[in-house]
């Protein structure tokens, strides 16, 4: 039976890019050497690290407006650490967004180097929504925030206008909606959501952004010697690379953001759609804020959940549990998930009705 997955990430990814990554782990590109096990110096893998890097400025609209792509280590949680670390001046401060664990961990981590302030939190609402009417101090070093919330099920529709440097984590809907990205001074992402597998994360970097803070930062923390190094300051996640970069040309034949933007919109108007219509079902997410990426829902009586969950696991759904913070189910609709997926789910949406 084919399965349907739903997972929040690690997720689903383009056959077509399991099939290549594939052959790659027993023959890279013909050198007779895995993807495994291939050089990062050589010139194959080079190859494979620069095209990377230019595609992803591509498909966001950035070549030759002055931004650097880096691929870096440590997902976006080691980017709670970079971005403070490398923007937050010394005896300045940072103002945050704080709109779920995500936001809520990067806060932590600036909170190490200075003053940050929250300019907003839905945190007393169980981050059910995206705070709209808040103010962003003039003097702040940067404003960050979070724009797809996977455990909350919530999404940023738009971003606030600033004098002040505009930093955002994209982990979960990178590459997924036509944005101005040319707004943003500094992006990232964890691969693992709309890119490739877990172990490698995109950043992207505005030039004259850097060297303001007049601190010393280690090498391996500084964003400026990645970018000097073209992503090879040390050894890169050599499979996590070449993975993302057959999911780029798989988006980009695709025909780029614009596509894949009108394929998310029918899938989750389909699944929101019988959510609302649906009487055993309601949403968790303020609807004006809901997610494309991710779907949170409960069922109205959870003594239906035994035969809920018989039903979507029984029809190949995977990975549809809600996290512990919120409960209920989550469907995670990423970019390689196809419409037909959310097909199945309602499918079984409107068989507990039928049936219950």
């Amino acid at each position: 039976m084919k399965k349907h997955n739903f997972s929040a990430g690690p997720c689903i990814l383009p056959q077509e890019v399991f099939q290549k990554a594939s052959e790659a782990v027993l023959d890279f590109n013909g050198t007779g050497l895995s993807v495994l096990e291939i050089s990062h110096r050589s010139k194959e893998f080079v190859a494979v690290m620069e095209e990377a890097r230019a595609l992803a400025l591509d498909l966001l609209g950035l070549s030759g407006k002055g931004y650097h792509a880096v691929f870096l280590q440590g997902g976006a949680s080691m980017e709670f650490l970079r971005v403070p670390y490398n923007l937050m001046t010394v005896n300045g401060k940072a103002a945050y967004l704080d709109t779920g664990t995500w936001a809520s961990g990067a806060i932590k981590e600036a909170k190490a180097f200075g003053e940050t302030t929250v300019v907003a939190s839905s945190k007393p609402e169980n981050y059910n929504y995206i705070p709209k009417t808040f103010e962003i101090p003039t003097d702040a070093d940067y404003f960050h925030c979070t724009s797809n919330n996977t455990i909350y099920g919530t999404q940023m529709n738009s971003f606030p206008e600033t004098n002040v440097p505009l930093v955002c984590d994209m982990s979960s809907d990178i590459f997924s909606r036509t944005l101005d990205f040319s707004k943003f001074d500094l992006i990232y992402a964890g691969a693992q959501k709309n890119m490739g597998p877990a172990g490698t994360t995109l950043v992207v970097i505005k030039e004259g952004l850097l060297n303001k803070t007049g601190r010393s930062i280690p090498n391996i923390l500084n964003y400026q010697q990645h970018i000097d190094k073209e992503s090879m300051y040390n050894t890169p996640p050599v499979f996590a690379v070449y993975t993302s970069l057959l999911t780029l040309k798989w988006l980009q034949n695709l025909g780029g953001i614009p596509a894949i933007e009108k394929i998310n919109e029918a899938k989750a108007a389909l699944l929101y759609n019988e959510i609302d219509r649906n009487p055993l079902f309601k949403g968790t997410a303020a609807t004006e804020d809901r997610s494309k990426m991710n779907a949170t829902f409960l069922l109205e009586n959870e003594a239906h959940t035994a035969l809920f969950d018989n039903l979507w696991k029984n029809a190949g759904v995977s990975g549809l549990n809600g996290h512990r913070s919120v409960g209920g189910y989550r469907a995670s609709m990423y970019n390689a998930l196809p419409l037909e997926s959310v097909q199945v789910l309602v499918d079984a949406m409107k068989e507990l009705e039928r049936i219950a």
